[in-house]
């Protein structure tokens, strides 16, 4: 289960009496590009453990935008990430996620959707982002990265919200990155854009692989699984390349660095709401390269808007996904590490300290999971 930290509204001997053995968390009060020292990761450790538990996977460790943009200090940051991956070995932590997604992390225009019985989700409603970037942000040119009957949907669409509305928009989309309570402003925002002016999705993906010829041989010796987490949503956000979304873009990032080392964050929900991603096949091909399983649904309403779904309710097919799992560990006689990804926010939670992050949310979706694979192996040894 992921944990964010002695500030997170969760605590951990919550966790330990729901049957929790092992703790997903970062060290989000560090600096991003500064090195995880020893000293911080095994005070993390120690607090961890005297809970009853064990810190088995790092999300994340994140990667700074100068290495992403290959300018500035990004040697030097490069050579930070190495120390902290040298750290996290020498403390016995060996499964690393991180990502490359460019300014922002994972994007939502509405973070409090509410279902039909009350409980509320997480949802992504392009044409909403749309008006938020033309016509909230002011994005210079914003405009030249939609069609014009996107345009005009989006600001048909604006024109129905309040002011209420469109503050709560706005503060979706500017959430910031998990583990930090501090959003973005519009300031800061357009700021970082134009450092990212002239990088278009061949700039980024070629940093990505550079980054990844530098830190991979090193992962492999030290015994670290890199699990690089896909683009989320799967697609551009602020004109800003994404180059971690499509099954395509994989076989590029694994071809180019064919080290065991170099792996993939399989999110169901991620890469299952660009619809032309077939996660079966994804295990097939990437089998080898699986470090890090996060489990959850979405549904797809319409060309422009999914919403997060039931773990086992949605257009990603959890029995068969499941399925293919459990054979593809069985094969690599290993276990996964896997955390149900994001949860509901059930009314008598009342809140939740990061969107989508809920306690029983959750557990709901982590008792499904693992009920669906005792059921799954059940049936696998009666054959």
């Amino acid at each position: 289960m992921r944990w964010y930290g002695p500030h997170d509204i969760i605590q951990l001997t919550n966790l330990k009496q729901c049957g929790i053995e092992s703790i997903v968390t970062a060290l989000h009060h560090i600096p991003v590009g500064n090195v995880w020292t020893v000293g911080e990761i095994k005070k993390r450790q120690t607090i961890i453990e005297e809970s009853g538990l064990k810190w088995t996977v790092v999300e994340s460790l994140p990667v700074h935008d100068d290495i992403k943009l290959a300018k500035g200090n990004y040697l030097t940051y490069i050579e930070n990430y190495k120390r902290s991956l040298e750290n996290l070995a020498e403390c016995g932590i060996y499964t690393v996620t991180y990502n490359f997604m460019p300014l922002l992390d994972w994007v939502r225009t509405n973070v409090k959707y509410q279902n039909k019985d009350g409980s509320k989700a997480l949802l992504f409603d392009k044409i909403a982002f749309i008006f938020f970037d033309v016509f909230l942000l002011k994005r210079p040119l914003a405009e030249n990265s939609y069609t014009k009957q996107e345009l005009e949907k989006a600001q048909s669409y604006g024109k129905n919200l309040t002011e209420l509305e469109k503050n709560a928009l706005f503060e979706s989309v500017l959430l910031g990155l998990p583990g930090n309570t501090k959003s973005f402003t519009p300031k800061e925002v357009l700021a970082l854009l134009k450092a990212y002016k002239n990088i278009d999705g061949s700039h980024l993906r070629e940093h990505l692989i550079n980054f990844l010829n530098e830190i991979a041989p090193l992962a492999n010796t030290l015994g670290v699984k890199l699990a690089i987490h896909p683009d989320d949503p799967p697609f551009p956000i602020l004109g800003l390349p994404r180059v971690v979304s499509k099954t395509s873009d994989l076989k590029v990032i694994f071809d180019a660095v064919p080290i065991s080392s170099n792996g993939l964050c399989f999110c169901t929900g991620s890469l299952g709401a660009e619809p032309n991603n077939n996660l079966i096949d994804i295990i097939d091909l990437f089998e080898n390269r699986i470090h890090f399983l996060h489990l959850r649904n979405i549904i797809r309403e319409n060309e422009f808007v999914f919403r997060e779904s039931e773990h086992l309710i949605g257009d990603n097919p959890m029995e068969k996904i499941m399925v293919k799992l459990i054979n593809l560990m069985q094969k690599r006689n290993i276990s996964l590490p896997m955390r149900p990804d994001h949860g509901f926010l059930h009314s008598f939670e009342k809140k939740e300290l990061f969107p989508g992050y809920s306690l029983l949310g959750r557990l709901k979706g982590l008792a499904e999971l693992r009920g669906l694979e005792a059921g799954i192996l059940h049936f696998l040894e009666k054959d």
